[in-house]
């Protein structure tokens, strides 16, 4: 069963063909895909591949991602989780994207809160990471807000756009 979480202002629940609208409209728009290492979404068939992605890496236990719902108006915003999740290791990448409308309201660090807990009880995770283009203020804005570490520079380790980017690497270890 899909884990579903609760932060003060959200509901982190699971993706489905319904939210495809909303996917859609997020995962199109250039703002927020700009650092994101894919290319924007340009149709609705898109939107619906993302949504059986998030879900396959689920059933498939490489990723889990959360849509973050606001509690007031119910309105899906985006999407937060884990990529990369190696359950030998213990390890998973964070990774996060609002629609724009809701930047600069603490709603990415909220919902990435509430998934780091989870990872580090629940998943018993030893280190979340995350890689962010060096030119995402915001981004890094947020991981370090929620005290992750910048342990370097990961060159030409994403490409987006048919050219190569630069990456910060960060991480997060369980509190001790």
């Amino acid at each position: 069963m899909f884990p579903i979480l609760h932060t003060p202002r959200t509901t982190l629940r699971e993706i489905t063909e319904v939210d495809a609208d909303t996917i859609f409209d997020c995962f199109s728009q250039k703002e927020v895909i700009r650092y994101y290492g894919q290319e924007k979404l340009t149709t609705f068939q898109e939107a619906l591949h993302l949504i059986d992605i998030f879900a396959e890496n689920y059933r498939n236990q490489k990723g889990l991602r959360w849509g973050i719902e606001r509690l007031d108006t119910g309105e899906l915003m985006g999407t937060v989780g884990f990529n990369q999740w190696n359950q030998k290791h213990k390890r998973a990448e964070i990774g996060y994207e609002l629609h724009p409308k809701h930047w600069g309201h603490g709603y990415a660090s909220e919902a990435a809160s509430a998934v780091m807990a989870y990872g580090f009880d629940t998943l018993q995770l030893v280190r979340i990471g995350a890689v962010v283009f060096l030119e995402n203020k915001a981004s890094q804005h947020v991981l370090e807000k929620l005290g992750f570490q910048q342990e370097g520079v990961l060159k030409n380790y994403m490409c987006q756009n048919g050219k190569a980017h630069d990456t910060f690497v960060y991480s997060s270890l369980p509190p001790t």
